[in-house]
């Protein structure tokens, strides 16, 4: 495993030790990423907790977001950006803007439309944040598989969740916005800000094809993509078409971020949130770094390991965070 790493892509919402003597152990780093999701601490708080975090070993970084509260009214915009200044005051990396905008059925236009990401309410934002050089981060709807009958999934981890949640099924629920009509206000953004420096949180929410991936990186140059909780689709595409992934990997070496997107939010216990994140941490190493004949439970059959080179693999999982967050730590010899 490379000594330093980092993941960079967690939410990290107790002050338990476990996974601070875990990255210790494996000299790691964590950037957490502030969510306005109803079961996490609020924004305010999940700020807060890695101030807390760092009192005693300085291995943790965020970023922060904002909320819809007074949605449809003149103090929403006032408190949005508020809220956004005072993370970046307090040390944030970057801003995410989550998945609720165009999922939530509580945030739509007077006309009762979801609202999508090419909203000109969020215009005053998005210029904001290009003018002043501050990193937007974005989780854009759901994976593919949301839309796409249970039988047509393409693993089974998303099959088991959606057949258990059906309310947030996207096939059973055609009033909502279809896959493509987000991705398509999400590209109208970016056409819109191209000075914007910008991560697609999860391969763009385009996992199911890295063809469309690299579509979207190689036509907006200022933005990058993070391998959060989408690997499993990149190791079935391996699986498919074992050289055309590497390349992927090799190709666009400079613009992928490694994370697991873990959730430490007090629900599971601290020692198995630290046995979750050493597990993941190996098992993606062994993927990247090996050329290892693996297997993956999301799927059935066996794919081998991309065997990427070192070059390569210290920035996917080291450089390209530090960089991108422009986090206060060197760039790592190895």
């Amino acid at each position: 495993m490379q000594r330093p790493f980092i993941d960079a892509h967690v939410h990290l919402n107790t002050n338990t030790q476990a996974k601070l003597q875990l990255a210790a152990q494996y000299d790691a780093y964590f950037v957490s990423i502030n969510t306005d999701i109803p079961f996490f601490i609020d924004l305010q708080a999940q700020r807060e907790m890695i101030n807390t975090l760092n009192q005693n070993t300085q291995r943790s970084f965020f970023i922060t977001s904002f909320d819809t509260q007074y949605w449809n009214t003149p103090r929403w915009l006032p408190h949005a950006m508020e809220q956004i200044k005072a993370g970046i005051t307090a040390g944030a990396k970057g801003v995410k803007i989550w998945k609720n905008i165009g999922m939530d059925e509580n945030l739509k236009d007077a006309q009762k439309n979801f609202v999508l990401l090419d909203d000109a309410r969020f215009d005053p934002i998005f210029q904001y944040l290009s003018d002043a050089g501050i990193l937007l981060i974005n989780h854009q709807g759901e994976p593919r598989n949301c839309w796409l009958p249970l039988e047509e999934m393409t693993v089974t981890s998303d099959r088991n969740y959606f057949a258990a949640h059906p309310e947030y099924h996207m096939f059973k629920n055609k009033h909502y916005p279809s896959y493509e009509t987000h991705m398509a206000a999400r590209d109208r953004v970016l056409e819109r800000y191209p000075k914007l420096n910008y991560v697609g949180l999860h391969l763009f929410s385009m996992e199911y094809d890295l063809d469309e991936v690299a579509k979207r990186l190689d036509r907006f140059p200022n933005t990058k993509t993070d391998l959060a909780e989408r690997i499993c689709h990149v190791q079935l595409q391996a699986m498919q078409d074992w050289e055309k992934v590497r390349q992927f990997f090799i190709d666009y070496q400079d613009r992928i971020i490694y994370g697991t997107d873990v959730i430490d939010d007090g629900s599971t216990s601290a020692e198995t949130i630290a046995a979750k994140l050493e597990q993941l941490w190996k098992y993606h190493w062994e993927f990247f770094a090996t050329d290892h004949i693996m297997e993956a439970p999301e799927f059935t059959g066996s794919f081998k390991g991309l065997n990427l080179p070192q070059p390569v693999l210290k920035k996917i999982f080291y450089s390209n965070a530090v960089a991108t967050y422009k986090l206060d730590l060197p760039q790592a010899n190895f």
